[in-house]
């Protein structure tokens, strides 16, 4: 049976920048999802942001079979190979727009992205913007922080709360475009019915706890209402920096759906 799936994604300039360096692209034809938050001097970060988004999305687009990729990590799939080819793609393209251009030097931008293979999600993941699954009422965080403070943590140097208040919470370890090549951290699992996924940058982490995330997506009544309530709860508390969420519910389509589609189509109920 096919897997559809519903999204919603909301991006906001928050209380305290003067600009958005966040970006992100739903594809549901790709089945392919990314937020990405940009960063460096002038308006450096968007553009960063921006060409990533652009150039995985094309990468896939041109090349959409996955046939062809022998993963470097047996565990992955072709699908998931080549989702994290696109992201080093965008990677040199962002390295390469920064060295040709001087107002672009040291730009870069995290990623966070997603592609839906009928069951099988892919992931690649670099920087601090985030990958959630909500399943049977739970939030399971999916991706590991690229940042300072994550690995003071990591190496019991760092309380989690030390972590929230520490100033250099805000510096990534990991980025796009900043150096010429860049590890990737990649990863796959089974979807089910009833899934819901959460693709955030760090707007929303900074202020809002897991709980509160978690109750929030199990209250609302749709993504839509959902992506609109997370917003409200990053500048609640305190709209530090831009926020962006998307959020994708998973739904199997039942037999039949797609010819009673067509039928619903083509002959209208009599007015």
């Amino acid at each position: 049976m096919a897997i559809e799936t519903f999204h919603s994604a909301k991006t906001d300039i928050g209380l305290r920048r003067q600009h958005n360096e966040d970006r992100y692209l739903a594809d549901p034809a790709l089945g392919l999802y990314i937020v990405c938050d940009g960063m460096g001097g002038g308006n450096a970060g968007e553009v960063a942001s921006g060409m990533a988004t652009d150039a995985i999305r094309a990468f896939l687009s041109t090349s959409p079979r996955a046939d062809g990729y022998a993963p470097e990590d047996r565990n992955v799939s072709p699908a998931t190979a080549q989702l994290a080819a696109a992201v080093r793609e965008a990677n040199q393209a962002i390295h390469r727009a920064s060295w040709i251009n001087p107002a672009y030097a040291g730009m870069g931008t995290t990623v966070v992205a997603v592609r839906l293979t009928d069951e099988l999600l892919s992931i690649a993941h670099v920087g601090d913007s985030r990958l959630y699954l909500i399943r049977n009422d739970r939030l399971d965080l999916l991706t590991a922080d690229h940042s300072w403070v994550a690995e003071q943590v990591q190496q019991g140097l760092m309380t989690e709360a030390e972590a929230e208040r520490s100033p250099k919470r805000n510096i990534v370890t990991r980025a796009l475009g900043v150096e010429s090549s860049v590890d990737v951290d990649i990863g796959e699992i089974s979807l089910l019915p009833g899934d819901r996924l959460l693709l955030c940058s760090d707007g929303l982490t900074r202020g809002v706890r897991p709980s509160e995330i978690l109750q929030t997506i199990l209250r609302a009544q749709s993504a839509e209402a959902a992506s609109d309530q997370l917003i409200h709860l990053a500048n609640a508390a305190g709209g530090e920096d831009n926020t962006t969420v998307l959020v994708v519910t998973i739904d199997r389509s039942k037999p039949g759906s797609l010819w009673q589609r067509v039928i619903q189509d083509w002959f209208p109920r009599a007015s």
